[in-house]
This record gives structure tokens, C-alpha cells and sequence, in this order.
């Protein structure tokens, strides 16, 4: 049933585990940036008045969490070369 196992190689193993780590990035940055914007539309909803505010502190969240997704990417491709 495990047959295959033998032969993969760390190159192959390497390949997998660097795209599934993409993968995990991507999702995460999208649930993260998903929850700001939700969050956001609720302030702003409930406090029109302090809409240029919030508008300005979710840009920020978004910026620093893409930011973060991005360096996780780079550091998952860096991985993916060097094996």
C-alpha cells in the first residue's frame, strides 16, 4: 500500500512540502485579510463618522499580513531551489 514511499526522493519530497507551504500561506493571508475587511465594514457601520480611521488601519493590517504572505512565499521558493 506504501509501495510508492521508496520511491520518492527529497527532491520530490522537497517540491511537495514547498507548495503545500504556498499553499498554507495563501489561505492564511486570505482568511486574514477576509476577517479585516469584515471587521472593518462592521466599524464603519456602526461609526460612520470615523470611517477615514478605520479605512486607514485596515490598509495597514493588509499591507504588514501580505507583507508577511510574501516573505513566506519567497522563504517556501528559496526551499524549493535549494533542494
Amino acid at each position: 500500500m506504501l509501495a510508492f514511499l521508496g520511491e520518492l526522493t527529497n527532491t520530490a519530497l522537497a517540491y511537495g512540502s514547498s507548495g503545500i507551504g504556498a499553499g498554507l500561506v495563501v489561505i492564511g493571508a486570505g482568511l486574514g485579510i477576509g476577517r479585516i475587511a469584515a471587521s472593518a465594514m462592521e466599524g464603519i457601520a456602526r461609526q460612520p463618522e470615523a470611517t477615514a480611521k478605520i479605512q486607514t488601519a485596515m490598509i495597514i493590517a493588509a499591507a504588514l499580513i501580505e507583507g508577511i504572505a510574501l516573505l513566506c512565499s519567497v522563504i517556501c521558493l528559496l526551499l524549493n531551489l535549494k533542494a
